[in-house]
């Protein structure tokens, strides 16, 4: 176990069960969606991913997409 884990651990054991459960619940859930997402990569072959790449470059050259300094502005400067 790293470190870092091992800290985020001895956090959690001081806070109330209910708390404990719901923060162990999203670490579940956390972990069950990356197995599901490597897997879903690991299975996808090269073919498919040059058919996804040719559908990018077809949207973006018919401006079927956003910039993404549209979607993730720059934070003003404080």
């Amino acid at each position: 176990m790293t470190e870092l884990l091992e800290r985020a651990i001895a956090q959690l054991k001081t806070l109330p069960a209910e708390e404990q459960d719901a923060i162990a619940a999203r670490f579940l859930a956390e972990i069950e969606d990356e197995r599901t997402w490597k897997a879903q990569f690991e299975a996808t072959t090269n073919d498919q991913w040059d058919r996804i790449a040719a559908t990018v470059r077809q949207e973006i050259t018919a401006g079927d997409t956003t910039p993404l300094a549209e979607v993730f502005p720059s934070q003003p400067e404080l």
